[in-house]
């Protein structure tokens, strides 16, 4: 199979180049030099059936990710069908089956089938799972996630025995907060042995360019509190992540950098431009980044706070945040407040990073609202059911609001009077 880079390199553009030119507005030459150069990845595993193509990277817009999955608390399979459907009908970029509870194979073809968006995933949860946790292990998990159709796969290659050095010589108040990361330390502590997945790049290699998979580089030493952010731990994956990515586009293998966490607000946009310089402008994939730890229930807003600086300083992927985070596992609900929250926040950096068509969203608003045109106003909304219930609501109970007005200045309405008093 020829990859997606491996296609670019050689000057060709593919059908997925030219799909992700024709929904950002740009021409597919600019696409494909984005791919040749890194700086763009575009998942797709040709084995995932009715997969749409979608652009992540430098003068794109900001994508966003939703996580799903099932727990050994909540291994229902419907539950996260659910998920998945509000996740789409909230307009998510991506998705990623987190699962770590019940028939966790069955539960991700289950995914796979009614995703018509790429699929991420992190291989050594169910390696742990299904305690594979040997080196030949982990690689078969990869293969046989990479043949059902996944395009994307976190891999926690930082994590060596390097990194951990640090975490030793300055340690956290918080020490590994990622799932993945912490398993891969501890294999590496128990055994003495080098993570497989760095000692035998190559290897994972091979089987990304098999089957054109995003090699996702995670971040297993992210920070966990704002107290840990910008360590020498955090720093050196950093490093690692930066050459094995040379590594991977040498092979014909895309990357996505994932990144941070809980991250201060004033040093995020340093992160950033650390991330792109280290990792040679690479996508950087980001949680969040969360610039305090205090508002659980709320940490989807704390998400749009930090999200929104991020992607302005260079990031181009977030992952959701929902409200449940640090709290329990997320229902529908949570997660369309989740996605919600994060398409705010790539949106608002998207006008300031002059993304084609952002800003003509806005003055649409706008002209919609200067004609209190609340039809138009609604289909505009990012989020177009919140607002119809809520005005329809507000309005039904009203005495004073007219057809053209709203409850909260019915006749003393701004515009109506800007507008009458200037004519």
């Amino acid at each position: 199979m020829t990859t997606q880079r491996q296609s670019a390199l050689k000057g060709s553009v593919t059908p997925q180049m030219a799909k992700v030119a024709r929904d950002e507005g740009r021409k597919p030459a600019e696409i494909r030099a984005g791919v040749a150069r890194g700086t763009i990845a575009i998942p797709f595993n040709p084995r995932h059936k009715n997969v749409r193509a979608v652009g992540i990277g430098q003068g794109l817009k900001t994508k966003v990710n939703a996580n799903i999955g099932t727990s050994a608390d909540y291994p229902r399979v419907k539950e996260e069908l659910k998920k998945l459907k509000a996740a789409l009908d909230a307009k998510t970029d991506a998705v990623m089956d987190l699962s770590t509870g019940g028939d966790i194979r069955a539960i991700r073809k289950q995914i796979l089938k009614a995703c018509p968006v790429p699929l991420g995933t992190v291989p050594i949860y169910q390696a742990m799972v299904d305690r594979r946790m040997t080196a030949g292990g982990m690689f078969a998990v990869v293969e046989e996630q990479a043949k059902e159709g996944v395009d994307f796969m976190t891999i926690h290659c930082g994590v060596t025995k390097r990194s951990i050095e640090q975490l030793r010589k300055k340690p956290r108040l918080m020490e590994v907060v990622s799932r993945g990361g912490a398993a891969m330390m501890k294999w590496i502590v128990e055994t003495g042995e080098e993570n497989p997945f760095y000692e035998d790049y190559d290897w994972l290699l091979e089987i990304a360019r098999e089957y054109d998979i995003t090699l996702s580089l995670g971040d297993g030493m992210r920070p966990g509190s704002i107290i840990d952010a910008g360590d020498a731990a955090q720093i050196e994956e950093l490093k690692i992540l930066g050459d094995l990515t040379k590594r991977a586009w040498k092979a014909g293998v895309q990357v996505i950098i994932e990144g941070p966490g809980h991250v201060p607000y004033d040093q995020i946009a340093g992160q950033m431009k650390l991330e792109k310089k280290l990792c040679h402008g690479a996508p950087f994939y980001v949680l969040g980044p969360l610039p305090t730890d205090v508002a659980p229930g709320y940490d989807h807003i704390t998400a749009a706070i930090g999200g929104t600086l991020a992607a302005v300083s260079g990031a181009d992927f977030l992952c959701y945040v929902t409200p449940t985070e640090h709290l329990g596992l997320p229902t529908p609900a949570d997660v369309k407040e989740g996605v919600i929250a994060s398409r705010i926040a790539g949106h608002c950096a998207d006008i300031v990073k002059k993304v084609p068509g952002a800003r003509e969203w806005d003055r649409k608003m706008s002209q919609a609202r200067k004609a209190l045109n609340w039809g138009k106003q609604i289909a505009l909304a990012i989020d177009p059911v919140k607002a119809k219930a809520i005005h329809g609501k507000r309005t039904r109970n009203s005495r004073h609001a007219t057809g053209d007005t709203c409850t909260m200045c019915g006749e003393f309405c701004a515009m109506k009077i800007s507008s009458a008093a200037l004519k």
